[in-house]
Parts: structure tokens; C-alpha cells; sequence
């Protein structure tokens, strides 16, 4: 057995402990601990200006605030999604009712594939949620279309999103809403939290009556909302979490180029492409192994987990393989092939502001000689 220190394929950024203590002291001070308080509303207007947006609204994580986009937008029936997220992805529909809708995923970016969307519309389809799956955004302008023409909403799930921009601005600008988490493994944490962007006053305001019981004042309720509030503690790691992200994301970026370099030409082993006209988080590195590699995705798992390299299968099973979905016709294995084959070969190698360089090339140096042992 190791004896070598873990490597998590994430870790959270956390800022000097010094620099939170003068926010709490502030907490402490003015005994506000939720419902709004200065810190929430300070790190609102600062996030909307970090990520270009006009309007957000904080939530206590990401899954309560994917919930309320749905209510708020009153979407029911069917909705059009992914089988290659995170569960909570399908997770929110039911939760409001909805019956999820699977379409397969574009081969290269593992986002949903505009193609397929169009057949699997029916009288019942009211709304489509699409995945910037590992920070790469969607082909928003085919979807929107799609949306236009068949009068459809659309709710993207940018939980892997924070930051990622294009030649036009921020990819969160796009769909009616778009949804970001703020949980501890992801580019931008404020231990738990998350966020939905909202295009206008009007759509913020209905979001922050339903993320506090419904409640407009003191003895108005006008809709079933859920506590969903961030609490002051977790909106004031976020702004100290801002002074440090650039940082982060450079950082991200500097490990991203390494591993492409020491992986390049290792055969079976390929890096998914990043489009070069946007700007990238490097929320993730997910690599595919394929048949040209000496080992199967799942021995090269346990391999490096036996190093103590803890690598995730990000995302496997699929959604549609869950109990709970694999019963609707949807979910049939024949109807998502490139999502099976996607889920059967990825793996997400750590990555993280506080990775050295050492422990990249560790990494790296494992695949490489796995390769040449079986291959010899």
C-alpha cells in the first residue's frame, strides 16, 4: 500500500485564515447571520460585476437554485437535458415534477447535442437544460434557435461555468436563466452556495420571493417558496474568495498547459480540445481512454487510486442509469450512445489552484509508464 500523500482531484481554494477573521469580526458586529444581510447583498453587486452580469441572485447551493429556476419560470411537462452531468441535474426536475427528457451529447464538447434536440420535442416539451459540461459552453446560438422557433425556455446548469466567457462576454448571459454553484470542489466556492443569473429586476425579484417562503413582506406570501437564502458567513468567504480567483485561474491554466504537454502523443490517451475563442476556467482535465491505451478506463482508475491519486469518473454512471430514470424511454442505452462511450472512457485527473507542479508530473509520469509496461 502508498504511503504517499493523496491527491484529490479538486481541493478548495482557501484563502489565508487571517484575511476571513476581519469579515467575521464585521458578522459578529452587526449580529446579522441571513435574510439579506450586508454581506449578501455586497458580494450580489460584486459577482455581478466579476462576471458581467446585471442581475444575481444568491442561494444557499447550487441544487436549491437550480429548483427555483424551474418554479420560477412555472416550467412543466417535459424538459429536454443531458444524461452527462451531475445527478442533481435531473435531480431538479423531479423534484418540480417534470419529466426529463434524454438527448445524447456532441462527441467532442460532451455538451448536448443541438442535433438530437429537435426530434425529441414533443406537445409536452416545455423547456430545455443544457450543461456547459466542464466549463465548455454550449452551442448556445443553435439552442436558442431551437428555443425560438418551438417557443421552448431555456435553463442552463452552468454549475462548471464560473468565469468562462466568449468573444461577446459571458457565457451566463444566455437562456432565460442560467445557474451557478458555489460548492466546495468547484472553481469558485463559498463552502456551500450557488446563484441563478437573472436577465432582469422583474425575474430577480419573483427568485428572491421564492428563496424566502414566498414571502414580499413581513405578511404577504404570493407563491410556495423554499429557504433557500445564503447566509452571511458563506456571501463573505465569497468576496474574500474574489480578491484571490484570478490568481486561481491562472493557475488552473498554467496546470492545464502542463498536463497537455506531458500527455501529448501517448497513444489511446487523448485531452478533450478547448475551443480557442473562449475563456476558459479549467474547472476540470478529463482525459478519454481509449482502445490504443494498454489499460482499460476502470484498471487505470483503480491503478492510480491505489497511488493515491483520486481520480474521478466524471460522469459515470449517467444520469439515465440511475433507478430512478432508467425507466423512462429516454434513458434507453441505444437512444445515448456517445454519452455510454463518453462515460465508459473519461477520467478526470486532479486539478486544483494548490497542485504543484511535482505532483502533475507524478501524474503524468504513472500514465506514461502503465502505457509502456503493458505495451512492452
Amino acid at each position: 500500500m502508498t504511503t504517499k500523500k493523496p491527491i484529490p482531484v479538486t481541493s478548495p481554494l482557501l484563502p489565508p485564515l487571517e484575511e476571513f477573521v476581519p469579515y467575521l469580526e464585521r458578522i459578529w458586529e452587526s449580529r446579522i447571520l441571513t435574510n439579506g444581510g450586508s454581506m449578501h447583498q455586497a458580494l450580489e453587486k460584486a459577482l455581478c460585476a466579476y462576471l458581467g452580469v446585471e442581475h444575481i441572485a444568491l442561494f444557499a447551493n447550487g441544487t436549491l437554485a437550480l429548483v427555483t429556476a424551474l418554479l420560477s419560470l412555472r416550467i412543466t411537462g417535459e424538459v429536454i437535458t443531458t444524461p452527462y452531468s451531475f445527478v442533481a441535474t435531473g435531480h431538479s426536475l423531479l423534484w418540480n415534477g417534470i419529466k426529463p427528457v434524454f438527448v445524447d451529447v456532441d462527441p467532442v464538447t460532451f455538451n448536448l447535442d443541438p442535433a438530437r434536440i429537435e426530434a425529441a420535442i414533443t406537445p409536452q416539451t416545455t423547456a430545455i437544460m443544457p450543461v456547459h459540461c466542464y466549463g465548455t459552453p454550449c452551442d448556445v446560438d443553435a439552442i436558442g434557435r431551437i428555443a425560438d422557433n418551438y417557443n421552448l425556455r431555456v435553463i442552463y446548469d452552468a454549475a462548471h461555468a464560473f468565469a468562462v466567457g466568449d468573444t461577446r462576454g459571458s457565457v451566463l448571459r444566455h437562456g432565460d436563466l442560467s445557474v451557478l454553484s458555489f460548492h466546495a470542489t468547484k472553481v469558485f466556492n463559498t463552502f456551500e452556495g450557488g446563484a441563478i443569473i437573472c436577465p432582469d429586476a422583474r425575474t430577480k425579484q419573483r427568485i428572491d420571493h421564492l428563496k424566502n417562503f414566498g414571502f414580499v413582506n413581513e405578511t404577504t406570501v404570493v407563491a410556495p417558496g423554499i429557504n433557500g437564502k445564503m447566509n452571511e458567513v458563506s456571501a463573505a468567504f465569497g468576496l474574500l474568495q474574489l480578491k484571490h480567483i484570478d490568481r486561481a485561474l491562472e493557475r488552473r491554466a498554467a496546470i492545464d498547459a502542463l498536463y497537455r504537454q506531458r500527455l501529448a502523443g501517448i497513444a489511446g490517451m487523448k485531452c478533450l480540445s478547448r475551443p480557442s475563442d473562449v475563456r476558459h476556467n479549467h474547472a476540470y482535465f478529463p482525459v478519454l481512454v481509449g482502445d490504443d491505451y494498454p489499460l482499460q478506463r476502470d484498471e487505470l482508475y483503480h491503478l492510480l487510486r491505489a497511488e493515491n491519486i483520486l481520480v474521478r469518473r466524471y460522469f459515470y454512471p449517467l444520469i439515465s442509469e440511475f433507478p430512478m430514470y432508467r425507466g423512462f424511454p429516454s434513458a434507453a442505452p441505444d437512444n445515448l450512445p456517445v454519452a455510454h462511450t463518453a462515460a465508459r472512457q473519461v477520467l478526470c485527473l486532479p486539478i486544483h489552484p494548490d497542485l504543484p507542479d511535482a505532483e502533475v508530473d507524478r501524474i503524468c509520469d504513472l500514465l506514461t509508464a502503465h502505457a509502456r509496461v503493458r505495451a512492452a
